[in-house]
């Protein structure tokens, strides 16, 4: 066959199997000092380094990341020392998501990457007990979100309609105090400490400006509030 012939054949992809991953998890873990068997008590890799007692590494190996992979990982942590879960190295899979390594790290299990074609392994993350770092500005917005909002008026899971936040809720107080007149922001102060704010970002469109300092309901604002009252009757 000529040159030629044999640069214009198709390139056949390769399907891997899974046992593919494991020789370079088994040299991964050799070179940490283990002696590494493959499937033991259903394990896929097992490594013991001496000690008394031995350390026990177990590996886990999937060509994706899965939920799976994850639930064997919260297996066999009751019974070794240390986890790692390998997965065949990609360039857009779940091996790329930097969600899956901070869930690896909140297990304490460690994640390789396995690049099949060279049989190399990448340490994704390590497994070693995780505590992320605290968004303080997220906590404060969780703390002020909850202690404001009145009542519990949404379902958790809800998605397919509005949710109702405590902001919408001091927005609906202060457009019912204003069903039948206008009103200033320090009118309405005792519904909502943020009148002012509520009226002039004018976030629903329920609001509009009359003169400076003084608000009234919109066009939209009325129609709202004509169709809650229509359907209390219907929730009673």
């Amino acid at each position: 066959m000529s040159e030629a012939d044999a640069t214009d054949r198709p390139v056949r992809s390769v399907t891997w199997r899974e046992t593919a991953l494991y020789a370079p998890v088994k040299a991964f873990l050799e070179a940490q000092g283990f002696t590494v068997k493959g499937e033991i008590c259903g394990c896929d890799a097992v490594g013991l380094r001496a000690g008394e007692p031995p350390l026990i590494v177990v590996a886990e190996l999937k060509l994706s990341f899965t939920l799976e992979l994850v639930l064997q990982a919260v297996e066999r942590m009751r019974g070794a020392d240390i986890v790692y879960l390998a997965v065949a190295a990609s360039r857009r899979g779940r091996d790329q998501d930097q969600r899956v390594s901070r869930l690896c790290r909140l297990l304490g299990v460690g994640l390789l990457a396995v690049d099949l074609r060279l049989e190399r392994v990448v340490v994704l993350c390590e497994p070693v007990p995780y505590r992320p770092r605290p968004d303080l500005p997220l906590r404060r917005r969780l703390v002020r979100e909850h202690t404001m909002r009145e009542g519990d008026p949404n379902a958790g899971g809800s998605s397919r309609q509005p949710i109702m936040t405590a902001y919408r809720q001091r927005a609906l107080a202060c457009a019912a105090a204003m069903r039948e007149v206008g009103a200033r922001p320090r009118d309405l102060r005792h519904l909502a400490e943020d009148a002012g704010t509520i009226l002039s970002r004018n976030v629903y469109g329920w609001f509009e400006r009359v003169r400076p300092g003084h608000y009234r309901l919109s066009d939209q604002g009325k129609a709202m509030i004509a169709g809650a009252a229509d359907a209390k009757p219907s929730e009673a």
